[in-house]
């Protein structure tokens, strides 16, 4: 299990209190989450800048020190992911923990592949030489994060969404094979800097979208320097409700994208 958060806005936009002192900021769910677990192995935010995502990783508690506080006071961007991991595949290290980018593209996971000592031969075979060389790590999350940019690499023009719907099925379907008793955990995040495209599959996953610059309810002031001619839209999502606004939660089993133009649509796997 980890803690996943993902953020689209139209304007540059500070989060720190969303990753930091809201009552169930990422920051707290690294402690103990909503069902008593924590996620002590690492921390990951990944801003994007340029349209390449900026990373900064520990692979220590979120809680522990300044670091992430640190981190996430410097967060100002369009796009954001964050994690913070509770280590199932792979010990706590800092080539395990996420997020996972390569040019554009960054991932975040929640979630366990079942029997990956089985099912990693078969996402090999499915993964290029190329990416199979760059492979850091141990964990599925990084398996499965190659595995698309493999498939995204043999159609780039493809919708980022249409790749992740390619991986996700086939994990599923070797997953059906393997173990077929034992629940998927697939809960990703993947952006481009200009999109998110995410699941949700066996883990808890909500949203929540703002329609217009609000004054946050930590420390009474809108998080960003707003241009009055644009309308500001921002889309929040997290494993947990983070704030006490009105979250929707994801259909399990589902796919979603958050569009270029800050619309979120969601589909059936």
């Amino acid at each position: 299990m980890c803690r996943l958060y993902g953020f689209r806005a139209s304007e540059p936009t500070k989060v720190e209190c969303t990753l930091v002192h809201a009552q169930n900021a990422l920051m707290v769910q690294s402690r103990q989450d909503q069902a008593g677990y924590s996620h002590a192995h690492g921390w990951g935010v990944a801003t994007y800048e340029d349209h390449r995502p900026h990373i900064e990783r520990q692979a220590w508690a979120a809680y522990h020190g300044e670091h992430f506080r640190r981190a996430a006071a410097r967060v100002y961007a369009e796009t954001i992911l964050a994690h913070v991991r509770r280590a199932t595949v792979g010990p706590p290290a800092l080539e395990n923990t996420h997020p996972f980018s390569e040019g554009s593209l960054a991932l975040v996971h929640n979630g366990t592949l079942p029997s990956f000592d089985l099912l990693r031969d078969r996402m090999l075979a499915a993964i290029s030489p190329a990416q199979r060389a760059a492979i850091g790590g141990v964990t599925d999350s990084e398996h499965f994060f190659r595995m698309l940019l493999s498939l995204r690499d043999t159609r780039p023009d493809r919708p980022l969404i249409e790749t992740l719907r390619e991986g996700v099925d086939l994990v599923r379907s070797w997953s059906r094979e393997i173990a077929p008793a034992t629940p998927l955990g697939l809960n990703v995040i993947l952006s481009d800097g200009r999109e998110l495209v995410g699941t949700r599959l066996g883990r808890t996953l909500h949203y929540l979208e703002r329609d217009g610059v609000y004054d946050c309810e930590i420390c009474g002031f809108p998080h960003v320097h707003h241009d009055p001619k644009r309308f500001y839209k921002a889309v929040v999502v997290a494993s947990e409700p983070i704030t006490h606004e009105t979250w929707s939660e994801m259909p399990d089993g589902s796919i979603y994208r958050v569009g270029a133009d800050l619309g979120l649509t969601v589909e059936a796997l």
